[in-house]
């Protein structure tokens, strides 16, 4: 039998990236910031604990003491408590401030619930981790027959189709997102994906025979990129920038979605976006 301190419990600013960002990747997590001094907060965390413990597991609630962690409060823009925040797969899906009955907030939490899609898109990652893509990319395709801008939906079958290197169509699903990050990332690993099948023998001879073909370089460039050889693809566009001439713009684009696919905190990223600040001015 299940209490109401099995899907509540106190998160500092330590352990809140495990228990909050990671494990909303597996159920959806509802923090409220509080303060034991805060009379609003006494009314609303009743209510907040009573339907967690209903729901039975459904989503889990966290309780954030604002006093002891005013870092990772103001790092969620905390101005007034109590202050309540959903996540999801590692984001923010929905948040109030201050109290609300208890209809309301029921009402809110069902907002923030996954639906009968989401539940879908969880079968087809369950497929995928099975290795049968055929069933993952039916049940994806179903849901954004359903609603073609499902995030979670069309990233992962963009993804499988980059895989396979059906890049204009992974574009086209993605054209469809709301943009974020992670279309971001995707959109330029489709990008450079759609340079794989050039061959890297045929585009170095090609740069051999002219050093100074730009886009011979930058050809090549995506090429290395598309195979994950990255800093020699790095450096070739670099040489275009640094050159100024009619193809900087498309070597400095390339370049962006280098990053996109390494992400910010890469050491080729941090590195080579230095340089590239140094080479256009």
């Amino acid at each position: 039998m299940t209490t109401p301190s099995d899907f509540v419990k106190d998160v500092d600013t330590a352990n809140f990236p495990q228990e909050v960002l990671q494990r909303s990747r597996e159920v959806p997590v509802i923090v409220d910031f509080w303060a034991a001094w805060c009379q609003p907060c006494q009314i609303l965390g009743p209510i907040l604990e009573k339907v967690t413990a209903e729901a039975g597991g459904a989503f889990e609630l966290v309780k954030v003491d604002v006093d002891s962690n005013q870092e990772l409060a103001a790092q969620y823009g905390v101005q007034g408590i109590p202050m309540v925040v959903a996540f999801r797969d590692g984001k923010i899906a929905d948040t109030f401030t201050g109290t609300l009955p208890e209809p309301a907030i029921r009402q809110w939490i069902e907002g923030i619930l996954p639906t009968e899609l989401d539940m879908m898109v969880d079968q087809a990652r369950t497929a995928l981790l099975a290795d049968d893509d055929v069933a993952a990319e039916h049940i994806l395709r179903q849901v954004l027959d359903q609603r073609p801008d499902h995030s979670e939906a069309g990233a992962s079958l963009a993804s499988m189709l980059i895989d396979r290197g059906e890049t204009d169509e992974a574009m086209i699903v993605l054209g469809r997102l709301t943009p974020d990050t992670e279309v971001d990332r995707l959109q330029s690993a489709a990008r450079l994906k759609a340079s794989s099948g050039q061959d890297l023998s045929e585009l170095e001879a090609k740069l051999a025979e002219d050093d100074s073909n730009e886009d011979a370089r930058i050809n090549l460039a995506k090429a290395l990129a598309a195979r994950s050889e990255f800093e020699p693809a790095l450096d070739h566009l670099l040489a275009v920038v640094r050159a100024k001439g009619q193809k900087k713009e498309e070597a400095r684009i390339a370049i962006l979605d280098i990053f996109g696919v390494l992400g910010d905190e890469h050491p080729l990223t941090q590195t080579y976006r230095r340089q590239l600040a140094t080479a256009l001015f």
